[in-house]
């Protein structure tokens, strides 16, 4: 299950490269940033991949999320520094 949220995030984050002529940036992976100084997107396109995300998470998995909510502000670790951050904290909300 962790395996297919990874691919959704680092397919759309790819995706988001790919729109925004981001070719010298490398593949994402657990590591790469999604927000702040060493990440290759701005706010907007977190925002998108974030939307993105939900929609297709809904798709494979049948049960709609909210990523962006009260829950994951509170967080000591934000599920939006990394793509590890976000694919572990996408598996605890949908229970995967």
């Amino acid at each position: 299950m962790r395996d297919q949220v990874f691919k959704i995030v680092t397919e759309t984050l790819a995706e988001i490269y790919i729109n925004q002529k981001l070719h010298n940036v490398q593949t994402p992976t657990e590591e790469t940033r999604l927000y702040g100084s060493q990440s290759p997107i701005d706010s907007m396109s977190l925002v998108t991949l974030i939307a993105e995300v939900e929609e297709k998470i809904s798709k494979e998995f049948g049960k709609h999320i909210l990523i962006a909510d009260d829950r994951a502000w509170g967080e000591r670790v934000s599920p939006f520094a990394r793509v590890k951050t976000l694919v572990d904290y996408i598996s605890i909300v949908t229970g995967k």
